[in-house]
C-alpha cells in the first residue's frame, strides 16, 4: 500500500508518494497547467502515477487560512477532491496544509537553491510535507492503540 500526497494550486499540483511501509514521503514531481480551469491532463498524469506506484489512498492539502477559516481556495480544493474521487475511485483525505509552502521554501533557501529554481520544486516539496504530516499522524495513532 502507498499513499499519494498532493499540493493543489491554481497553476500547479505538487505530487509526493509514500514508501510501501507508510513511514516516509518522497516528492515526485510538479504538474504544471496552462490554465487554472484545465484539469484533464493533470488528472490523467495523476492516474498514471497512481498506477505506477500502486497508490491506495490520496492525501490532498487543504488550504485553510491561519485563523482556521475557509476561503475560495478551499472551495476549489473540495471540487478537485470530488473529481479525484470520481475519477480514481480512491479515498481522498483532506489534510491541513498551512505553512507547508513556506516551510518548503525555507528548506530550499537553507539548501542554497536559487530563487528561479525554487518555483520548480516548491510544490513537490510542499506535497512531501503534507504527506509526511499525514503519515506521522497515522503512525502516532497506531502507537496509541498499542
Amino acid at each position: 500500500m502507498r499513499i499519494m500526497g498532493l499540493d493543489f494550486g491554481s497553476k500547479t499540483v505538487g505530487v509526493a508518494v509514500s514508501d510501501p511501509l507508510l513511514v516516509t514521503a518522497q516528492g515526485l514531481e510538479t504538474i504544471f497547467r496552462k490554465s487554472p480551469g484545465k484539469l484533464r491532463q493533470t488528472l490523467s498524469r495523476i492516474d498514471e502515477l497512481i498506477a505506477e506506484y500502486q497508490v491506495d489512498q490520496i492525501v490532498l492539502g487543504y488550504p485553510k487560512h491561519m485563523n482556521n477559516s475557509e476561503g475560495e481556495r478551499c472551495e476549489k480544493t473540495q471540487e478537485f477532491r470530488r473529481m479525484l474521487e470520481q475519477r480514481t475511485g480512491l479515498t481522498v483525505v483532506l489534510w491541513d496544509e498551512r505553512l507547508t509552502t513556506a516551510a518548503a521554501d525555507q528548506v530550499m533557501i537553507q539548501s542554497g537553491v536559487r530563487r528561479k529554481e525554487r518555483k520548480e520544486y516548491v510544490d513537490t516539496i510542499a506535497a512531501g510535507f503534507i504527506l509526511q504530516g499525514y503519515l506521522d499522524f497515522i503512525q502516532n495513532s497506531n502507537n496509541k492503540k498499542e
